[in-house]
């Protein structure tokens, strides 16, 4: 979700770009949603001063994920890239395994 928010921004955290653009990082605030599989997960959302970041992994509001949506978020927490991520929920469940 923090690529999310970079995006949303257009700078990485720490970048002095961002100084005096008006809008700006504003910390994160908890969320807990249910998966599938695992049960009930905290997770940061982040948040930026004006209010207009709109996250896209998890939305405002939602409060069950689907196992793909955790499979996602999981890759996410790793580092993985939206293209890789991709690639990797294309490749299915027997791939994993390998």
């Amino acid at each position: 979700m923090g690529e999310e928010v970079n995006e949303h921004l257009g700078y990485d955290k720490h970048n002095p770009v961002g100084r005096g653009t008006g809008n700006s990082r504003n910390g994160t605030r908890s969320k807990t949603v249910v998966t599938d599989n695992v049960g009930a997960i905290q997770i940061d959302v982040p948040r930026d001063r004006n209010g207009t970041f709109e996250p896209q992994l998890v939305k405002k509001h939602q409060r069950r994920l689907s196992d793909m949506d955790a499979m996602v978020l999981s890759l996410f927490t790793k580092g993985l890239t939206t293209s890789e991520s991709t690639a990797h929920s294309r490749r299915g469940p027997m791939a994993r395994r390998s």
